[in-house]
Formats: C-alpha cells, structure tokens, sequence
C-alpha cells in the first residue's frame, strides 16, 4: 500500500497524533496533552468498583495511557500532582467524595476546569445526566458500559480537546502578531 508524502514525512507518533488531534501537516500541536512516549494521551478512570478498574483499564491500554484511582480523593491527589490526565472517566457514586465532587472541585481549579471529564454512573434519569453536564461534564454514559460507545465517546473527546488547544494556541499566536505589528 503506497503512502502518501505526508505520511511519508511524518513519523509513528506523528501520524498517531495527526489522527487523534485532526492535525493536516503534522505539527506537533499536543504539546499541552501529557502524552507517554508513543504519544498516547492519559486517561484517568476514576471508579470504587476494582472491576470497573480493570474493565475500562483493559478496553483503552491499547490506545492510552491508563491512570487509575478508587476513590474521588486519589483521583484529585492525580491530577494535582502536576502530571494532569487528558480525560477522566468518573463514577459518580463513590464513598467519600461523590464524582459529582470531584466534578466541582476541578471546574473551580482554573489548573484543571479544562479537563474534559465523562461521567460514567448507573444513575440513568434525565435529572441525573442534566446535574453531570451542568457540573461541567463533557459527556455522560451510563452503565452496563458498552465499549464502542465508551472508545467513540473518549476518542470523541479526546479530539475536541486537541482542537480547543490547536485553537487556543493559534489566538495565542494571532494576539502576539498583532501586538507585535501594532507597535
């Protein structure tokens, strides 16, 4: 099968990226995405179930960088620890602090609020859903989880964040330009 030039250009990890980040010209955009060294991003999955743990965990090890915590405690401990995960895939009903906790207290954290977070909760009621997405959630499953809907979802999100970042990054620049010519 021949490749294209761009492909051709681009390495591995380059042409991973491309693909989740929609990037056309492989420029690495995903600077502000903590990426392993094959340039997978991280997802934290955040639920008191071990088998939950080890379900979600084995469905994306492929694909991502897996962080685990059983509590909504140690997920905050994870991501203010300075290594912040891409996505957090969060239970809503844990002891201790509820994911609905969690969920406010990473909103109110202007280090954290742009972390897209799903909520994934037997909790099915319309009231349910609209209270998660009000707290900030990019995006709801409810459990049995089904997994093509939990890759396309996360992949989903995944790519709105890489374009929110290329699309940040691009204003940064427009303003520096700007601010340059206007002097």
């Amino acid at each position: 099968m021949e490749r294209s030039a761009v492909d051709a250009s681009c390495s591995w990890s380059d042409r991973r990226a491309r693909r989740i980040n929609t990037d056309l010209h492989c420029r690495r955009v995903t600077m502000d995405l903590d990426h392993d060294v094959l340039g997978r991003p991280s997802i934290l999955i955040v639920d008191d179930t071990p088998d939950n743990l080890v379900l979600m965990s084995d469905l994306l090890k492929d694909e991502y960088l897996i962080k685990v915590a059983n509590s909504g405690e140690k997920a905050l401990k994870i991501v203010r620890r300075g290594d912040p995960p891409d996505l957090i895939l969060l239970d809503v009903m844990m002891p201790g602090l509820s994911g609905h906790e969690v969920a406010r207290e990473l909103q109110a954290d202007p280090q954290t609020r742009d972390i897209p977070i799903i909520f994934l909760t037997s909790l099915s009621s319309e009231q349910d859903e609209a209270l998660g997405l009000e707290l900030g959630a990019a995006d709801y499953i409810t459990k049995p989880i089904r997994p093509p809907v939990l890759l396309a979802r996360v992949e989903m999100q995944l790519k709105v964040k890489a374009a929110a970042v290329v699309l940040r990054d691009q204003n940064a620049h427009l303003e520096r330009e700007v601010a340059r010519r206007t002097q």
